[in-house]
Protein backbone atom coordinates (compact mmCIF):
# COMPACT_ATOMS: atom_id res chain seq x y z
CA UNK A 1 0.00 0.00 0.00
CA UNK A 2 3.19 2.46 0.80
CA UNK A 3 5.23 1.65 -2.84
CA UNK A 4 3.15 3.38 -4.95
CA UNK A 5 3.43 7.27 -2.77
CA UNK A 6 5.02 9.79 -4.79
CA UNK A 7 8.19 11.19 -2.17
CA UNK A 8 6.31 14.68 -1.22
CA UNK A 9 6.61 16.34 2.40
CA UNK A 10 3.07 17.78 2.48
CA UNK A 11 -0.17 15.53 1.76
CA UNK A 12 -3.94 15.72 2.49
CA UNK A 13 -5.71 12.65 2.60
CA UNK A 14 -9.54 11.22 1.78
CA UNK A 15 -10.79 8.75 4.29
CA UNK A 16 -13.71 7.08 4.50
CA UNK A 17 -16.07 4.23 4.10
CA UNK A 18 -16.81 2.78 0.68
CA UNK A 19 -19.02 4.79 -1.98
CA UNK A 20 -19.59 7.81 0.18
CA UNK A 21 -17.35 9.62 -2.76
CA UNK A 22 -14.36 9.93 -2.18
CA UNK A 23 -12.97 9.52 -6.06
CA UNK A 24 -15.76 11.91 -7.33
CA UNK A 25 -14.59 14.41 -4.45
CA UNK A 26 -10.82 13.55 -5.82
CA UNK A 27 -11.66 14.27 -9.37
CA UNK A 28 -13.37 17.40 -8.30
CA UNK A 29 -10.10 18.59 -6.50
CA UNK A 30 -7.66 17.71 -9.46
CA UNK A 31 -9.45 17.55 -12.75
CA UNK A 32 -8.46 13.72 -13.11
CA UNK A 33 -10.92 10.89 -13.30
CA UNK A 34 -9.01 7.59 -11.46
CA UNK A 35 -10.01 4.43 -11.77
CA UNK A 36 -12.21 3.13 -9.07
CA UNK A 37 -13.75 -0.56 -8.69
CA UNK A 38 -17.25 -1.46 -9.85
CA UNK A 39 -17.90 -3.27 -6.55
CA UNK A 40 -16.39 -1.49 -3.09
CA UNK A 41 -13.47 -2.88 -1.67
CA UNK A 42 -11.88 -3.77 -4.76
CA UNK A 43 -9.45 -0.27 -4.28
CA UNK A 44 -7.04 -1.32 -2.23
CA UNK A 45 -4.65 1.21 -2.82
CA UNK A 46 -4.13 4.52 -2.50
CA UNK A 47 -4.84 6.63 -5.63
CA UNK A 48 -2.10 9.88 -5.29
CA UNK A 49 -2.49 12.90 -7.47
CA UNK A 50 0.64 15.29 -7.58
CA UNK A 51 2.06 17.95 -9.32
CA UNK A 52 5.32 17.67 -11.26
CA UNK A 53 6.91 21.17 -9.59
CA UNK A 54 5.03 20.95 -6.23
CA UNK A 55 5.91 19.53 -2.79
CA UNK A 56 2.46 17.87 -2.70
CA UNK A 57 0.47 15.04 -3.06
CA UNK A 58 -3.25 14.49 -2.87
CA UNK A 59 -4.60 11.10 -1.82
CA UNK A 60 -7.13 8.83 -1.96
CA UNK A 61 -7.01 6.33 0.62
CA UNK A 62 -9.02 2.91 -0.18
CA UNK A 63 -12.48 2.82 1.79
CA UNK A 64 -13.03 0.83 5.28
CA UNK A 65 -16.09 -0.67 6.98
CA UNK A 66 -19.20 -2.85 5.30
CA UNK A 67 -18.24 -4.01 1.90
CA UNK A 68 -20.67 -6.39 0.41
CA UNK A 69 -19.08 -9.45 -0.60
CA UNK A 70 -16.38 -8.75 1.30
CA UNK A 71 -14.91 -11.23 3.69
CA UNK A 72 -14.33 -9.86 7.24
CA UNK A 73 -10.87 -10.40 7.27
CA UNK A 74 -10.59 -8.48 4.22
CA UNK A 75 -12.30 -5.80 5.54
CA UNK A 76 -10.13 -6.00 8.75
CA UNK A 77 -7.22 -5.73 6.96
CA UNK A 78 -7.57 -3.01 4.34
CA UNK A 79 -9.14 -1.07 7.60
CA UNK A 80 -5.45 -2.11 8.90
CA UNK A 81 -3.40 -0.71 6.20
CA UNK A 82 -4.98 2.45 6.35
CA UNK A 83 -4.20 3.18 10.08
CA UNK A 84 -0.66 1.91 9.40
CA UNK A 85 -0.45 4.36 6.33
CA UNK A 86 -1.95 7.29 8.02
CA UNK A 87 0.64 6.48 11.42
CA UNK A 88 3.28 6.04 9.03
CA UNK A 89 3.05 9.70 7.13
CA UNK A 90 0.97 11.55 9.87
CA UNK A 91 4.22 14.35 9.75
CA UNK A 92 3.16 15.19 6.55
CA UNK A 93 -0.28 14.95 6.53
CA UNK A 94 -1.69 18.54 6.82
CA UNK A 95 -5.48 18.13 6.51
CA UNK A 96 -7.59 14.48 6.50
CA UNK A 97 -10.63 14.82 4.53
CA UNK A 98 -13.36 12.40 6.26
CA UNK A 99 -15.86 12.17 3.93
CA UNK A 100 -19.28 10.78 5.35
CA UNK A 101 -23.00 9.80 3.44
CA UNK A 102 -25.14 12.61 4.57
CA UNK A 103 -28.30 10.83 3.92
CA UNK A 104 -26.94 7.37 5.99
CA UNK A 105 -24.42 8.73 8.39
CA UNK A 106 -26.45 8.82 11.29
CA UNK A 107 -28.18 5.42 10.88
CA UNK A 108 -24.97 3.95 9.89
CA UNK A 109 -23.39 5.11 13.04
CA UNK A 110 -26.41 4.21 15.56
CA UNK A 111 -26.27 0.78 14.38
CA UNK A 112 -23.09 0.52 15.33
CA UNK A 113 -23.07 2.28 18.10
CA UNK A 114 -22.71 -0.39 21.44
CA UNK A 115 -21.25 -0.99 24.35
CA UNK A 116 -18.35 -3.06 22.56
CA UNK A 117 -18.50 -1.21 19.38
CA UNK A 118 -17.46 2.23 17.98
CA UNK A 119 -18.83 3.37 14.47
CA UNK A 120 -16.08 3.20 12.24
CA UNK A 121 -16.39 6.82 11.31
CA UNK A 122 -16.94 7.79 14.89
CA UNK A 123 -12.87 5.91 15.44
CA UNK A 124 -11.70 7.68 12.69
CA UNK A 125 -12.38 11.15 13.32
CA UNK A 126 -10.77 10.85 16.64
CA UNK A 127 -7.53 8.53 15.83
CA UNK A 128 -6.81 11.34 13.46
CA UNK A 129 -7.27 13.80 15.95
CA UNK A 130 -5.36 12.13 18.42
CA UNK A 131 -2.66 11.96 16.03
CA UNK A 132 -2.25 15.71 15.94
CA UNK A 133 -4.04 15.62 12.39
CA UNK A 134 -6.41 18.31 11.70
CA UNK A 135 -9.92 16.95 10.39
CA UNK A 136 -12.45 17.97 8.14
CA UNK A 137 -15.49 15.86 7.73
CA UNK A 138 -17.13 16.33 4.62
CA UNK A 139 -20.70 15.56 4.84
CA UNK A 140 -20.71 14.53 0.86
CA UNK A 141 -24.66 13.73 -1.02
CA UNK A 142 -26.12 16.77 0.64
CA UNK A 143 -28.42 17.49 -2.23
CA UNK A 144 -30.57 14.42 -0.85
CA UNK A 145 -31.11 16.03 2.59
CA UNK A 146 -34.13 17.22 3.81
CA UNK A 147 -33.44 18.46 7.45
CA UNK A 148 -30.32 19.76 6.36
CA UNK A 149 -29.24 21.30 10.37
CA UNK A 150 -30.83 19.07 12.40
CA UNK A 151 -28.61 15.98 10.27
CA UNK A 152 -25.79 18.40 10.77
CA UNK A 153 -26.48 19.05 14.56
CA UNK A 154 -26.86 15.19 15.27
CA UNK A 155 -23.87 14.07 13.78
CA UNK A 156 -21.97 16.77 15.53
CA UNK A 157 -23.29 15.05 18.13
CA UNK A 158 -22.06 11.60 17.52
CA UNK A 159 -19.06 12.95 17.34
CA UNK A 160 -18.48 14.39 20.48
CA UNK A 161 -18.65 18.52 19.19
CA UNK A 162 -21.16 20.19 21.05
CA UNK A 163 -24.34 21.36 18.14
CA UNK A 164 -25.58 23.25 16.67
CA UNK A 165 -22.99 22.52 13.46
CA UNK A 166 -22.37 26.05 12.52
CA UNK A 167 -19.78 26.92 14.87
CA UNK A 168 -17.47 23.88 13.72
CA UNK A 169 -17.22 25.21 10.07
CA UNK A 170 -13.81 24.76 10.19
CA UNK A 171 -14.58 20.47 10.47
CA UNK A 172 -18.08 20.22 8.59
CA UNK A 173 -18.09 21.05 5.80
CA UNK A 174 -21.94 19.95 3.90
CA UNK A 175 -21.18 19.08 0.11
CA UNK A 176 -22.34 17.92 -2.56
CA UNK A 177 -19.43 16.28 -4.55
CA UNK A 178 -21.00 15.34 -8.02
CA UNK A 179 -22.36 18.74 -8.56
CA UNK A 180 -19.24 20.24 -7.64
CA UNK A 181 -20.80 21.83 -4.91
CA UNK A 182 -17.04 21.85 -2.74
CA UNK A 183 -16.81 25.23 -1.30
CA UNK A 184 -17.27 24.54 2.54
CA UNK A 185 -14.84 21.85 2.10
CA UNK A 186 -12.45 23.57 0.49
CA UNK A 187 -12.71 26.58 3.27
CA UNK A 188 -11.91 24.07 5.65
CA UNK A 189 -9.25 22.58 4.65
CA UNK A 190 -7.59 26.42 3.27
CA UNK A 191 -8.78 26.99 7.47
CA UNK A 192 -6.42 24.35 8.39
CA UNK A 193 -3.39 25.07 5.45
CA UNK A 194 -3.20 28.64 6.54
CA UNK A 195 -2.87 27.52 10.84
CA UNK A 196 0.28 25.47 9.33
CA UNK A 197 1.35 28.32 7.03
CA UNK A 198 0.74 26.80 4.23
CA UNK A 199 -0.83 28.86 2.40
CA UNK A 200 1.08 28.30 -1.00
CA UNK A 201 -1.22 24.70 -1.01
CA UNK A 202 -4.42 27.36 -1.52
CA UNK A 203 -3.98 27.30 -5.16
CA UNK A 204 -5.21 23.21 -4.77
CA UNK A 205 -8.22 23.75 -3.38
Amino acid sequence: MFDSRPDRSAEVVLVGRSNVGKSTLMRELTGHTFDTGQRPGVTRQPNHYDWNAEDFVLTDLPGFGFMKGVPDEVREEIKDDIVAYLETYAEQILVAVLVVDGKAVIDIIDRHSGPDEIPHDVEMFHFLRDMGIPVVVAVNKMDKVDDRDERLNALCDRLGLLPPWKQWQETIAPITAKRGSIDPMTEAVRHHLHEQQRDDLFTFF
